[in-house]
């Protein structure tokens, strides 16, 4: 070993690291904005009167942009490293919630979804790839820790956004949100791990790999990550069209969602270590199915937020143990099994929501809510893969 015998324990105890602070804080930022749009997602659609199956072809092209964007910054990070993608990326996408803000027409409104959209999905995957180098960096598992400043950047900005849509109007919470992630960025920017650029993955990248693996943990994450996209993009109109809720009220059910996610996520590395990848995933699965169905069926808000809550709670260490397990699969570079289970995983929480607009109008959101749940049963019959997960510990 190169490096000293202090620093080994210091990382293998968990000591805060200028690295870990720098990426957590870009989770937090990349959080924050999209709790910040959640709230305002009912005041897009009345402004640019769209309809909810117009308002799904917007979803949808918020998650086309991240699906353009996240391979561009595969690369980029191939080439230049993840940090640099990441400082790039989360320059680029601060300004975007304002500019989604002034447009006027569902043409300039298609644009700047777009751009949200995939500038949201290049910084997720530079930060995602910036905190495996820090995983390496400091030999032990960080990944659920740093999901957990995602869904704390959630939980502030949804929670505060109706409030503050109320009180500053939607102009004034957008600058307000802009100032407060341009910060986030300024303080993280000296801390972010430079890593080296690995152009061979480019390469490797290219070739689909063959292993029926990672395409089974993809299709965990894409079940996993459909229902999470589903509460970010329909719970706040949910609240609002179909219980009644007021704006702010409205904002608390992604809240609710983000906060019990956050605190478990925190907990998750150790949840994990003691009681195994497998055994964590189908008692968190089992907690989102109900959480689910509570939410579908609710009679009131209070019902409602309470299922999201507990929806946030099961959905909150899913996506870890998978990300974690596509990273140590047997005989494979993390680079490719990560890149499989990213991009399956992040179509579910990008573009499936989108198709929830059209099926709405018939059959309303509170079914579909509830049906979501059947995903998740597909989860747990796919759980023994999360075995691979259990590679990550310390050495």
């Amino acid at each position: 070993m190169d490096m000293p015998s202090g620093h080994v324990e210091d990382t293998r105890r968990g000591y805060l690291t200028r690295e870990r602070v720098g990426v957590s804080l870009l989770f937090l930022m990349n959080g924050f904005l999209v709790g910040a749009w959640a709230p305002k997602i009912p005041e897009y659609a009345e402004r640019l009167a769209l309809t909810e199956s117009a308002l799904g072809v917007m979803i949808l092209v918020f998650g086309l942009g991240s699906l353009v964007m996240m391979p561009i910054a595969g690369s980029q990070i191939a080439r230049f490293g993840s940090s640099t993608v990441s400082r790039v990326s989360a320059v680029l996408v601060t300004p975007t919630l304002l500019f989604l803000t002034l447009v006027g027409d569902i043409w300039s409104g298609a644009i700047a979804i777009f751009f949200f959209g995939g500038l949201i999905g290049a910084m997720d995957v530079a930060m995602n790839a910036n905190a495996v180098a820090v995983e390496k960096h400091m030999r032990r598992a960080i990944m659920s820790s740093c999901h957990a400043f995602w869904s704390l950047g959630g939980l502030l900005g949804a929670a505060s956004g109706g409030y503050l849509i109320e009180r500053l109007g939607v102009s004034g919470h957008s600058v307000l949100v802009t100032v407060v992630a341009a910060l986030i960025v300024a303080a993280a920017w000296q801390f972010i791990l430079p890593d080296a650029p690995h152009p061979e993955e480019v390469h490797e990248r290219a070739r689909l790999p063959r292993s029926p693996l990672p395409w089974l943990l993809g299709l965990m994450a894409l079940f996993c990550m459909i229902p999470e996209g589903a509460v970010i993009d329909w719970s706040a109109l949910y609240l609002r069209q179909e219980l009644g809720s007021s704006v702010t009220a409205s904002g608390f059910a992604f809240a609710a969602f983000s906060l019990t996610m956050a605190i478990m996520r925190f907990a998750g590395d150790i949840v994990r270590d003691r009681f195994g990848a497998v055994r964590t995933l189908r008692v968190c699965a089992v907690v989102s199915i109900t959480g689910l169905v509570i939410a579908g069926f609710a009679p009131n808000e209070a019902y409602a937020i309470a299922g999201f809550a507990l929806a946030g709670i099961g959905i909150s260490n899913l996506v870890p143990i998978v990300f974690s397990a596509a990273g140590n699969l047997p005989g494979m570079r993390p680079g490719v099994g990560l890149s499989v289970v990213t991009t399956m995983g992040y179509s579910g929480i990008l573009v499936a929501p989108s198709a929830i607009g059209f099926v709405a109008e018939h059959t309303g959101l509170a079914i579909i809510f509830a049906s979501l749940s059947v995903l998740h049963i597909l989860v747990l019959v796919l759980s023994p893969l999360a075995r691979h997960a259990d590679g990550v510990r310390h050495d």
